[in-house]
């Protein structure tokens, strides 16, 4: 177990050995140690690795440098410049949470950036500011449109948080796919077989290895219903924002070139339409309502969305954040070579 400072130390360590400013490294490990606090191991500083060996074949450009290139009333389109994605999706959060306050609603994408780690971590921003929030990301092929066995959408993740007075705030944050791709390939570098109904192989038959799985294509939320939806995400963030869609989007985790990566965000003022006030204590009763649902057979609570996650957190504050041994040995490694005497 590592505690989580000792874990954002590091990370900020390594950002800034990658080029960027001590902020933007502190900004950077934020959103990453806060995945590894909440359980999502796969885009957290795991992410490190990849971003390491991105820099090393000058596929990602570090410092990252955001451009604002065009902006009309509410809406706003930034170029990522091919930097830390985090970076760009934080500013375009930001940048409607500002315009939000003058127009209700306001939209920014992003076009020409990479992979942004978790959805929730930006939606949650708006949330923070009793604003609501939504984002949604496209990705590299991985989910075959429905009625076809070969990759075309990515897993395409949508996020939306809605803040409460006394609750936590509800966040949404979820894959067109089953799972996220992150968790076959944790699987896979485990060792470790995949629930059956996660994946397909290269054939369009199911599969428990994720070495095939990854080969093949991701099951995708309800059948048409995750593939529709990957659809949508993919043309909203990565088609109307002017950068890659469809196939065109490039892995992250592999070198194959720019991954040229599509993002929304969006604000919603609540004050234009309730007051702010009113509206969070309606929320804390919903949030109240539920949980006080009778329960099915062997249920002993009801969650609402990103409940698990913040109940994660809690306890790894409390007791640490479990970082496997491959992450912690690879990030030690990358210590070595940028020249850092700090260690994991």
């Amino acid at each position: 177990m590592i505690k989580e400072v000792q874990l954002k130390k590091i990370a900020i360590e390594i950002i800034k050995g990658y080029g960027e400013s001590e902020t933007d490294a502190s900004l950077v490990a934020d959103c990453l140690v806060k995945a590894d606090l909440r359980g999502i191991s796969t885009h957290g500083t795991y992410l490190l690795i990849p971003i390491f060996d991105r820099l090393q074949a000058g596929m990602i450009n570090i410092p990252t440098t955001i451009e604002v290139i065009k902006e009309k009333g509410s809406v706003t389109i930034i170029d990522g410049g091919n930097g830390l994605g985090q970076l760009a999706a934080r500013r375009a959060m930001e940048i409607s949470l500002q315009k939000a306050k003058d127009f209700g609603i306001a939209i920014t994408s992003v076009k020409n950036t990479n992979n942004v780690s978790f959805l929730g971590y930006y939606t949650e921003l708006a949330s923070q500011r009793r604003m609501i929030g939504i984002a949604a990301s496209n990705a590299a092929p991985s989910i075959a449109p429905w009625g076809s066995s070969e990759s075309f959408t990515g897993t395409n993740p949508f996020s939306v948080s809605i803040p409460a007075k006394d609750r936590r705030p509800m966040i949404l944050d979820m894959s067109s796919s089953v799972v996220a791709r992150g968790k076959i390939r944790q699987a896979y570098r485990n060792k470790q077989p995949i629930p059956l109904g996660w994946a397909l192989d290269s054939e369009g038959n199911p599969t428990t290895d994720p070495a095939e799985a990854l080969k093949g294509t991701l099951q995708p939320i309800a059948g048409p219903k995750g593939s529709g939806l990957a659809i949508i995400i993919d043309i909203l963030a990565g088609m109307l924002s002017g950068s890659q869609y469809g196939p065109e989007v490039k892995t992250f985790h592999k070198l194959e070139g720019a991954t040229g990566v599509g993002v929304f965000c969006i604000a919603i003022d609540i004050e234009y339409f309730l007051d702010s006030e009113e509206f969070t204590s309606k929320v804390d009763c919903y949030i109240d309502s539920i949980k006080n649902l009778k329960k099915v057979k062997d249920v002993s609570e009801v969650y609402l969305p990103g409940e698990i996650e913040f109940l994660k957190e809690e306890k790894a504050k409390r007791e640490g954040i479990d970082l496997s041994e491959n992450t912690r040995e690879k990030l030690n490694d990358i210590l070595i070579k940028i020249g850092s005497k700090m260690r994991l």
